[in-house]
């Protein structure tokens, strides 16, 4: 039975700022996920709080929004089977310090908030956050 899943990808502005996208692009599809949409974008602090809402209630809130919309991103729609899962065990933990070898945050994240990537955590975040970029 396939499971193909659809799962969104951004590369972060300390990735793109550091000229990352082909690296962290050429990673993503030596694993064999297809990217199946991309664009450059950069967000507006607003939309940043927008797509960012789910963690409205933390404390580093404003922050990541801050940061989300300091400079220009790529997004990406990513595709394979088991996508989501797959996605986030090639990016690695969200600190890059306790991110396994091998992984994009362990190669490239600078620090827990400058990791480099975003991927959707779930099946319901993946098709909003590929709806909020890529809303036909």
């Amino acid at each position: 039975m396939s499971n193909m899943e659809e799962t969104l990808s951004i590369i972060k502005p300390d990735a793109v700022e550091r000229n990352l996208e082909e690296k962290i692009k050429s990673i993503f599809i030596k694993n064999n996920f297809q990217i199946t949409r991309q664009k450059k974008v950069k967000l507006e602090k607003k939309e940043a709080e927008i797509f960012y809402k789910v963690h409205e209630t933390k404390p580093f809130y404003n922050e990541l929004c801050n940061y989300l919309s300091s400079g220009p991103i790529v997004v990406m729609v990513l595709k394979k089977q088991n996508a989501i899962l797959e996605n986030r065990k090639l990016m690695g933990a969200t600190d890059p310090l306790e991110a396994e070898v091998g992984t994009i945050r362990k190669e490239f994240g600078i620090s827990i908030d400058k990791n480099s990537v975003h991927g959707s955590d779930s099946p319901e975040n993946a098709k909003t956050e590929i709806d909020f970029f890529f809303k036909n």
